[in-house]
């Protein structure tokens, strides 16, 4: 039931204003013509197509207590393009946009502009225009302007009647005529602006209230109400509705006559609904299509910098709003500008994650993107998106499309498909779009433009615009399958209701709530028990406030623990962003105060979840569609349609009103500042008690507002210097700050991961995790670099910084000749300057003394001899690890070989070093970037390189690990025994080598070479390397102390110790032998490798017998070490493949481990001279099984058919002596070139593999051969012993033992 808004609210309820201002812009016709610098120089265009500076012509009323008028910002996004003129040639049609301010405190007021043009009767300003036209002709007749100007888009040829005789069109375009004024036969036409100032955006009411308010101006005074009535109607008697409420009111009809027309308001109802948008999303779809708006909600998610571009000031506007009322229950916390004026373009070069919308028709010439690695453009006119590097999926992304569109389809809105000019690709909805960082990613790559400035295309015409009714025709006849060649099937297709604008609202309301309810519940499905990670403070709330930045809030690691793989790579850079981590301060700011509105609808919708599907729930396990959207459209229907409260219809509130003459007057300042009088003492009361709220707090809390400690980047329209400097300030204290907080996240997490390897306990970082991190690393080293730029010369300001070093460092070299045409002023002068110096210091060394001269020879002299016994070093320059980052042919883009270059200097633990070598050139260094730059900041540069230099205290493989098809050398040094006799061999050898990522085929080894290169894909991190040769010539033995490879680009080098025979009838008779190796620590310098190698650490004379001097205990606690390293190892989230093989076949590792345990109370490692190995007695244990097997097969038989309990544990006795002689016949035939040695490593490698391991040792004690060779105190013989073993190699049984193709010689498995 309708009622009287006073009789409704009480003084307890404090409704705030529809609009807090009406604001008119326009020209100041005292003033005259000022043209606008932000536009750049329109010397070549002509007066009419110049922009001019505006101002606010007046605004209604003076001021209001929470929300300070701007002048100089209202105007400057009333008027985005500036003051603009044009004659009756041209097309005026009114038009409308709307716009955000964004106060210092994050509080965020709504602007709705209406821009139409008015005839200029102002003689001074037409006489002014005519004399710039007149010296605008001139200066082209003369030649002194350069080109013609260039007509403006969307400009067809007209008569050229008004310009002078004696000006020749013939070399112009035809269109150019529009361009130009004759005061005696044209009209001048200025833009003038009439605005709404609101606190909410209420969109379809604002612009309904302006188009018809432009409307109402008449000649002269005629029947309806005043201008001034309607605008004070609305500013004071028209409030926002309470939650849950909705509220009539009236505003203008289209013609002055009619009555006013009704308008519905409402306000949703938290926490059962989502708050309000009154921007239609379906717009956003029918320009964008599904695909690109998934694509730029994925990037808004990861907070990359976001540009959009339009020629249309509203689509930029909406584009804007709908996309980040998308992230709800999260909110963007950083710059937020839908509408970048021009006077603001420099802000494009702000070092943080950004949305800006650009005009088509800017000038682009002076525009600078500091860097594009983050960035996200899109065209909106083009229907085209181009996406950062490296963005992975969201979650679920093909079944989350599938759904958008199912909705979409219901409601019949036109949406395009996938279209070429989409920079958007499609693996199977897999990890990863396109990543040209990553070559090795192995998705297909999309053609990416060199720069975005290349696309921008800012002096191209824009193709003829299609009407938006014969698009949506052919959009719904493409989705119904209805041949276009067929007109009357068209146009019965086309035949639809025609809605009123009322019902097209209503319906664009309901549309949006269903739509938001979908994107919602994807994140309700993902975070459904995001509460069980929130990590609650056990401090005061100024305490947790003051060390909020040292605290973790959240439990990420096990969080992603409990993830699908595939969606680790969004999640994991997704909890890094600072909405997340606003979401989740607020969550635990509510042990203080009132859980924020955002949250508790979030949570609710949890609670709904849980309800369905039980408490216990982790993650949904597939994909769940949206079940919420019928009742909360229930909620919204019945609010719309059954309206409560009506508010007080407009009076006139002026006596005697003055005649207009077709345009837009200034309203009565005196009538528009008086508060209403005629309202009952009670609404009075509740007035005046909300101002006193207001005034208390400095501004209206509204329920789409959310709190949170962390401080948000804002921008100030107050362009002046002093601010200018103060934001630049602020960009590098920022930067620093997040330098400081990347490194020490970086270092703690890989130092926890460290220490859980080394067995303390704890998380362990994840591969996918600490990528991230790297990830952020170089997004944090692309906005230092691109901060203060002066010139951009490509997409990485980092990458065009380090090959313009690299070039002038060429340059510095005296035997190499100049290009001229290569180096710009600033680097010629940088050349120059080298130069001197450099014959500057040449000059200095010829006075150095003769004896200085000899002593420096002399210990160059004193240098060991390069080769085998010296391991040259790698270079550690600058410009070496530049060189090999452009030697990878994998990597297309300039933003790519930056991030590869970062990572390999991360991991050669010369990031800092590098990147203050950079920094040392001065000259280059003030000839790129501005002196406000943050690289030119001494104390904070010196800051960040300290930063940096902590990292070296932990190992990172960023480069190794993330580029697995990049071609790398590697050198391989052989050090053999000193004896001659041992040292070579007449043998054709070879290696194979494996690691993380691959493995190579068998490489020869040159003939009497002991240093050789190869190239290869990526290895990985090395873990073994098979040695053996074909045992051919005359000496064909060969003894190898150990093997050393380097990888040539990162400079890993790796220690494959070995100390024994290579061939046949020496040492165990083994031509091939497997080699497990260990990453040399960089404290090692190559001297020292070569002295801790030059004793075989397993040499063994094969006259010798070995002797165990380990005691029982001792071996016993060697085992439990060596089977605890595999359980942990098993129980990590992600183990690194190469680590279990070092597990099991190195130092300490199982294999020596039960070596040792089986050679202990060995009786006789000697027999008729010959050597005894292990191996030995398996292949007699193995003869011994088949004998008892054939002996007392009918025995078993005729005992099985009488008792069944003996015919299950016989079964598995069987089974296991089978196996057994199996898997000793499969290494037997697979593995001739194998020793005795290398034999038995084989079976417990492939014995743990089949859980035989602790199977096999009781019916070997039983063996006859175990009586035979082994003693009494053994622990085959010792049933204490025995036992102990049996139950130690137990727990191998609980694991999927996965082998490395390099030990397994191809055995598969008898499982």
């Amino acid at each position: 039931m309708n009622g009287s808004l006073d009789m409704i609210r009480g003084p307890e309820q404090h409704p705030s204003r529809f609009a807090d201002y009406f604001v008119i812009c326009g020209l100041d016709q005292d003033s005259g013509l000022e043209p606008d610098r932000f536009f750049g120089d329109s010397l070549q265009s002509t007066p009419l197509d110049r922009a001019y500076k505006g101002t606010v012509l007046g605004h209604y009323p003076d001021s209001v207590p929470w929300n300070h008028f701007d002048k100089h910002a209202v105007c400057m996004l009333c008027l985005p393009s500036g003051l603009r003129f044009r004659t009756q040639k041209h097309s005026i049609e009114p038009s409308f946009h709307s716009f955000v301010l964004t106060k210092e405190d994050g509080h965020r007021t709504y602007g709705f502009s209406l821009l139409f043009y008015e005839e200029c009767r102002n003689k001074k300003i037409c006489h002014a225009m005519q004399t710039l036209q007149s010296m605008h002709i001139t200066e082209l007749s003369s030649g002194q302007n350069g080109t013609p100007p260039i007509p403006r888009r969307g400009q067809d040829g007209h008569n050229t009647r008004s310009l002078p005789r004696h000006f020749k069109l013939s070399a112009h375009s035809p269109g150019a005529a529009l361009g130009y004024y004759d005061y005696t036969k044209d009209k001048l036409l200025v833009t003038k602006s009439i605005s709404l100032l609101c606190q909410q955006p209420y969109l379809h009411a604002a612009r309904t209230f302006l188009t018809n308010l432009y409307k109402c101006v008449p000649r002269h005074p005629g029947p309806g109400l005043s201008l001034e009535s309607y605008v004070y109607n609305l500013l004071y008697n028209v409030p926002i509705p309470l939650p849950g409420k909705s509220l009539k009111f009236f505003v203008p009809n289209d013609e002055p006559a009619k009555v006013p027309l009704e308008l519905v308001i409402h306000q949703p109802t938290l926490p059962e609904e989502l708050p309000m948008l009154d921007y239609p999303l379906k717009d956003v779809f029918s320009w964008l299509g599904v695909d690109c708006v998934i694509q730029l909600f994925t990037c808004l998610l990861l907070e990359n910098q976001v540009l959009l571009r339009s020629a249309d000031f509203q689509k930029l506007m909406v584009v804007s709003e709908c996309i980040t009322a998308l992230l709800f229950p999260f909110s963007w916390q950083h710059v937020y500008v839908p509408i970048l004026p021009a006077s603001l373009h420099h802000f494009l070069d702000a070092p943080v994650p950004f949305v800006m919308g650009l005009h088509a028709q800017s000038e682009g010439g002076n525009l600078k993107i500091a860097s594009e690695a983050n960035l996200c453009y899109v065209d909106i006119d083009k229907q085209s998106i181009q996406l950062p590097e490296e963005l992975p999926v969201f979650p679920h992304r093909l079944q989350f499309i599938t759904e958008i569109r199912d909705l979409l389809n219901k409601f019949k809105v036109p949406h395009p498909d996938k279209t070429d000019n989409m920079a958007i690709n499609y693996f199977n909805g897999d990890i990863m779009t396109s990543s040209l960082t990553l070559p090795g990613s192995g998705f297909h790559h999309p053609r990416r433009k060199h720069s975005l400035h290349d696309v921008l295309d800012w002096d191209r015409p824009d193709p003829e615009p299609h009407s938006e009714t014969l698009q949506r025709i052919v959009d719904i006849v493409k989705r119904t399958g209805v041949n276009l060649g067929d007109i009357d099937s068209v146009d019965k297709t086309t035949k639809e209701k025609i809605l009123t604008a009322q019902e097209e609202y209503h319906d664009t309301l309901i549309f949006n709530n269903a739509l938001r309810e979908i994107f919602l519940n994807r994140f309700v499905q993902i975070f459904s028990s995001y509460e069980h990670f929130v990590i609650q403070p056990s401090q005061d709330k100024e305490e947790w406030l003051c060390n909020r930045d040292s605290m973790h809030v959240f439990d990420k690691a096990t969080f992603l623990s409990d993830q699908p793989a595939q969606h680790l790579p969004f999640l994991s850079r997704f909890l890094e962003s600072q909405m997340f981590a606003s979401l989740v301060d607020n969550k635990v700011l509510a042990a203080w105060s009132e859980l924020d509105p955002n949250i508790r609808v979030f949570d609710q919708r949890i609670s709904q979840l849980k309800q369905r599907v039980g408490e216990g729930i982790v993650r949904s396990p597939c994909y769940e569609a949206c079940q919420a959207v019928t009742a909360t459209q229930k909620l919204l229907e019945q609010r719309l349609n059954n309206v409560e409260l009506e508010a007080v219809p407009p009076t006139e509130i002026l006596p005697h009103r003055a005649a207009y003459f077709r345009s837009f007057p200034l309203l009565d300042g005196v009538a528009l500042n008086k508060e209403p009088t005629q309202s009952s003492r009670r609404g009075q009361k509740q007035w005046k008690y909300k101002m006193k709220m207001i005034e208390a707090s400095g501004k209206l809390q509204t329920p789409q507002e959310s709190q949170s400690p962390r401080p948000q980047t804002k921008f100030s329209t107050d362009m002046s210097p002093a601010l200018i400097a103060q934001a630049n300030w602020t960009f590098v204290e920022k930067l620093l700050k997040d330098c400081k907080s990347k490194t020490k996240r970086m270092l703690v997490e890989k130092m926890g991961s460290e220490a859980v390897a080394l067995g303390h306990g704890g998380e362990f970082l994840s591969d996918v995790e600490e990528n991230t991190l790297v990830a952020s690393l170089c997004d944090l080293l692309e906005r230092v670099w691109s901060h203060g730029l002066q010139n951009k010369q490509g997409k990485s300001a980092l990458w065009s910084h380090l090959t313009t070093y690299q070039e002038l460092d060429e340059c510095n070299d005296a035997t190499k000749s100049i290009d001229p045409n290569f180096l710009t002023p600033a680097l010629a002068w940088c050349v120059l300057r080298k130069r001197l110096d450099y014959l500057s210091n040449l000059a200095l060394e010829t006075e150095v003394s003769p004896t200085r001269g000899r002593e420096r020879h002399k210990s160059s002299g004193e240098r060991k001899s390069v080769g085998p016994e010296h391991l040259r070093p790698l270079p550690d320059s600058l410009i070496f690890d530049i060189r090999n980052v452009q030697a990878m042919t994998d990597i297309k883009t300039h933003i790519g070989y930056a991030r590869a270059w970062v990572r390999l200097a991360l991991e050669k633990k010369l990031l800092s070093r590098h990147l203050k070598t950079l920094l040392s050139d001065t000259a280059l260094v003030r000839s790129q970037y501005k002196r406000s730059a943050f690289l030119r900041c001494e104390e904070e540069k010196e800051q960040f390189l300290y930063h940096l230099l902590t990292l070296n205290a932990v190992d990172y493989f960023c480069f190794t690990n993330n580029y697995p098809t990049t071609k790398l050398p590697y050198r391989v040094v052989i050090f053999p025994s000193r004896k001659a006799s041992a040292a070579t061999t007449t043998a054709n050898s070879w290696v194979a080598i494996s690691g993380t990522l691959c493995e190579t085929n068998p490489v020869s080894i040159p003939k009497g070479a002991l240093e050789f290169v190869f190239h290869h894909r990526n290895l990985g991190v090395l873990s073994t390397l098979r040695i053996g040769h074909d045992n051919t010539g005359l000496s064909p033995k060969w003894m190898v102390e150990h093997i050393v490879v380097r990888n040539e680009v990162t400079g890993h080098t790796f220690k494959f110790p070995c100390g024994r025979w290579l061939g046949k009838g020496i040492d165990d008779g083994s031509t091939e032998r497997l080699l497990v190796g260990a990453l040399v620590p960089k404290s090692i310098d190559n001297e020292e490798l070569v002295e801790s190698c030059s004793t075989p650490p397993r040499c063994r004379s094969p006259s010798i017998p070995r002797r165990i001097t380990l005691t029982h205990i001792e071996l016993q606690h060697m085992l439990g070490e060596a089977v605890n390293a595999i359980v942990k190892f098993h129980y990590r989230r992600e183990p690194q493949d190469g680590s279990l093989t070092a597990l099991l076949c190195g130092e300490s590792g199982l294999v020596p481990s039960l070596e040792q345990t089986f050679l202990f109370g060995f009786k006789s490692q000697r027999l008729f001279g010959k050597n005894l190995y292990v191996w030995d007695y398996f292949v007699r244990v193995k003869e011994n099984f088949e004998i008892s097997l054939l002996e007392e097969m009918d025995e078993y038989s005729q005992r099985l058919s009488r008792d069944r309990r003996a015919l299950t544990e016989n079964n598995q006795r069987f089974n296991i002596l089978r196996s057994y002689c199996h898997l000793i016949d499969q290494i037997n035939t697979c593995s001739q070139a194998l020793g005795k040695d290398g034999k038995f490593q084989l079976f417990i490698c492939l014995g743990a593999r089949e859980h035989l391991l602790h199977r096999m040792l009781s019916p070997m004690s039983e063996a006859r051969s175990t009586v035979d060779m082994y003693e009494e105190i053994s622990f085959l013989r010792s049933p204490q012993l025995l036992t102990f073993l049996i139950q130690i190699l137990e727990p191998l049984d609980e694991f999927h033992i996965v082998l490395e193709k390099s030990l397994t010689q191809g055995i598969s498995s008898i499982c």
